[in-house]
């Protein structure tokens, strides 16, 4: 995996960027907000999307200095907040929300991680399920890639990816591993049921015992030479199907 730039933050805090993602975090009242960095062209591209007063005062600066401070590659378009990360919600809590849920066994990219928490708010996912030893911390690359779905989606990390599968299973929520080589997935097929869609890494996939504990192992049809997609499109894909009316 390429290694992402981590910009410096006080301990506890991470520094989020981009428009959507800081106008997302600026709305959501479980934030803790320190600091927020704007140019004079961005206070005015987020005023247009949030109207002033925000809950926390803005600081003027200049491009450069939040090229200095994120990084000269980093797409910030001109924004940065500096925040606490947030708290991780219970399973039970999010068990509470209506939808399909999303598991990811040991998916690492943040980019990938916040595309899904996009597609996850999209299509209406009640939560997002990571493992804790791999699977990438909150950034703001992450939160960037979810576009403002990282306020809305409760992220999760669980400790040992099978035991939650299980204890889905005891919640009558249906685990689907997806898989090139499963049967089709059927959104009509499966409407009956409440499901977790279970996705594995870039490449390796899903672990043998990931695998195994899940109820069914489905794949997408994929027309064309290409034998599979990123695991964020399928992930998109996969939770579009499953809205589709029986």
């Amino acid at each position: 995996m390429q290694r992402q730039f981590a910009p410096d933050a006080p301990k506890g805090a991470v520094w989020l960027y981009g428009l959507h993602a800081v106008a997302a975090a600026l709305v959501n009242p479980a934030r803790r907000l320190r600091r927020l960095l704007l140019t004079a062209e961005a206070e005015a591209a987020l005023t247009e999307r949030l109207k002033q007063p925000w809950a926390l005062a803005p600081e003027r600066t200049e491009r450069a200095r939040l090229d200095q401070l994120l990084g000269r590659d980093i797409a910030h378009q001109g924004v940065a907040l500096l925040a606490d990360p947030l708290a991780p919600p219970s399973l039970q809590h999010t068990l509470e929300r209506p939808g399909p849920l999303v598991v990811l066994d040991q998916v690492t990219d943040p980019r990938n991680v916040g595309a899904i928490l996009r597609s996850a708010a999209a299509f209406g996912a009640a939560g997002v399920i990571t493992q804790d030893r791999n699977s990438p911390e909150e950034t703001g690359a992450l939160a960037k890639a979810a576009s403002g779905a990282l306020e809305i989606v409760p992220l999760l990390r669980a400790v040992n990816i099978a035991r939650t599968l299980i204890a889905l299973k005891a919640a009558n929520i249906w685990c689907v591993g997806l898989d090139a080589g499963g049967t089709a997935l059927s959104g009509p097929g499966l409407a009956d049921r409440r499901l977790a869609l279970v996705l594995g890494a870039e490449g390796t996939g899903l672990r043998r015992l990931t695998r195994d504990t899940c109820d069914m192992i489905a794949g997408l049809t994929i027309k064309g030479g290409m034998e599979s997609l990123n695991v964020s499109a399928a992930a998109a894909v996969a939770l579009y199907e499953l809205t589709r009316a029986p």
